[in-house]
């Protein structure tokens, strides 16, 4: 039978196998360099000041160092719903791992609903002025529908979504070189940190708690290794050249963005940021070229995470964490319809009610969380052994990426309380969910035998 039409021993229809090394590479790099950069830039700069570059800096050697962690398993364990997978396998505690499966989900969801409100809110606005209360949700039903189509059709939408944000980033970069380059910009701003309502250490890490949500691609990459081929031999190389381009762009964009415009006028800008680095840069660029490209960037990041986060419900169904239904593939199209409805649900009522400041502090809070208890997972795990050879990462690495997460999510990094509000209320929501399924789990399991009467 071909590669990418498997079918399960249960009878059911698997997931297709349709992702080489370069398609997984983009979709690494595509998930990075998005939504995060585009959007948020103008709110990390209020955090730190001038020092734009160093959260940003900081962020991916911590996600780097976790995706060491997350090499090893996806190379032990190469199927769909990562972090949770590993947790289960570790811990063994199934509702720790509902819990951590559900923070993941949410994470992904939170991820493209901050993507979906800066569609509606930042540079369609340069278009139409439609109410965001009517564009973001269509997106997010609009994201379902590609979702649906299937993940061949997701992906290649990823490869031309990639180079298309690529090409503002890159924008971005050339228009402050040549500003540089003819006498503009401030150099002094690159060392210049905001202490004016805490101190310098505080300032760098609150601020690198929020651009953590710019470094968070691999652990969607993970999520799709049951359809990559060859998972625990091209995931290496795929996912850390993924990262490693996209902290180089993020570095350089932060650069170029301090270089020419005050952080005050930075973080004034919030999600629009980008566009006041260019309208200073290169007054006469139009502004419509680089706000439909930014259109396309965060189209990108919400389809990732959307796929993500309906894949991960998927694995987890298979492992029977959450319900089965969960899990059906549709038959014609090879996608998990059922989880894609259901997360697209959530991303609904989240663009509705929520501000995207607080979407993107959430996600990397649910995020370090998760990444915290990966890199425990990897070296409980060591003691269980497979036949085949995979990547092995020295055990220094997730000891210090677990302390350096836990201190990121924690009130100690300057972290703001209302993600903890958010966050708090979707885990609450998860609890309701993990008491329901346990509800119908008792009444589909069969009646305990009765023994004859003597």
């Amino acid at each position: 039978m071909a590669e990418n039409t498997v079918v399960e021993e249960s009878g059911e229809p698997a997931l297709r196998r349709v992702m080489g090394p370069k398609l997984l590479l983009l979709f690494v790099a595509g998930d990075i360099i998005g939504t995060g950069v585009y959007a948020l830039t103008g709110q990390v700069a209020s955090r730190v000041g001038g020092a734009l570059w160093l959260p940003f800096l900081i962020a991916f050697v911590v996600a780097f160092m976790t995706a060491f962690s997350y090499l090893e398993l996806v190379g032990k364990y190469p199927t769909a719903a990562g972090a949770a997978l590993y947790t289960n396998r570790a811990f063994k505690k199934p509702f720790f791992t509902f819990m951590i499966a559900f923070a993941v989900m949410c994470s992904g969801i939170t991820s493209a609903s901050s993507a979906a409100v800066a569609f509606s809110d930042t540079y369609l606005r340069t278009f139409v002025d439609w109410p965001g209360w009517l564009i973001a949700p269509l997106f997010v039903v609009g994201l379902a529908l590609i979702n649906f189509r299937g993940v061949s059709e997701s992906v290649k939408a990823n490869v031309v979504l990639t180079f298309i944000e690529l090409s503002g980033l890159l924008i971005i970069i050339g228009v402050g070189a040549w500003a540089v380059l003819n006498g503009k910009g401030d150099a002094s701003r690159l060392v210049e940190i905001d202490t004016a309502n805490s101190g310098w250490l505080v300032a760098v890490t609150s601020a690198t708690s929020l651009a953590f949500f710019a470094m968070v691609g691999f652990e969607d990459s993970v999520n799709m290794a049951e359809e990559c081929k060859d998972p625990v031999r091209i995931f290496p190389k795929a996912m850390l050249w993924g990262m490693v381009i996209a902290a180089t762009i993020y570095v350089l964009v932060a650069l170029a963005s301090s270089l020419l415009v005050a952080p005050g006028e930075l973080a004034a800008a919030k999600s629009n940021a980008l566009l006041k680095v260019l309208d200073i840069g290169a007054p006469g660029f139009p502004r419509e070229v680089f706000s439909a490209i930014g259109l396309f960037a965060v189209i990108n990041s919400a389809l990732i995470n959307m796929l993500m986060a309906s894949r991960l419900l998927y694995g987890m169904a298979n492992e029977k964490i959450v319900p089965k239904q969960l899990g059906i593939v549709h038959p014609g199209r090879r996608t998990p319809w059922v989880a894609i409805v259901f997360t697209s649900v959530l991303a609904i009522a989240l663009v509705s009610t929520v501000d995207i400041s607080v979407l993107g502090g959430t996600t990397a809070l649910l995020l370090l969380v998760v990444f915290a208890v990966v890199n425990v997972a990897v070296l409980v795990l060591r003691k269980d052994t497979v036949a085949h050879k995979h990547f092995r990462t020295p055990a220094a690495v997730p000891v210090l990426a677990a302390v350096f997460c836990l201190y990121l999510a924690s009130p100690l990094s300057g972290r703001p309380a209302r993600d903890y509000v958010v966050a708090a209320i979707l885990l609450a929501a998860g609890l309701v969910l993990w008491l329901v399924n346990r509800f119908l789990l008792a009444r589909s399991a069969p009646p305990a035998r009765q023994d004859p009467a003597p």
